[in-house]
């Protein structure tokens, strides 16, 4: 319980997360959609992206090798943290 509250911390402390994190709750996304949709930059919402996959919480779905068309989308822990956090209204 306390590592999902320290997940939920590490996401809310950053409006980049939060967005990106929001963004793959839709479905999976290319950081360049991610960014077209928030209106931050590209390196923004990479750098959320790094964040988040090594917390658990986003996924590459294609393979590591692959430079474009990147897709990413939420773990199972990420599902639960972005649904938590709705879900008590911290954002």
């Amino acid at each position: 319980m306390t590592d999902q509250w320290d997940d939920i911390s590490f996401v809310i402390s950053s409006k980049y997360r939060v967005a990106v994190l929001k963004q793959l709750a839709a479905g999976p996304a290319t950081p360049s959609k991610i960014a077209d949709d928030t209106e931050f930059t590209i390196s923004h919402v990479s750098r959320a992206l790094r964040g988040l996959r090594s917390n658990g919480l986003a996924e590459l779905l294609v393979s590591e090798d692959r430079k474009k068309g990147r897709v990413y989308g939420l773990t199972e822990r990420g599902e639960q943290i972005w649904s938590r956090i709705e879900a008590e209204n911290l954002i």
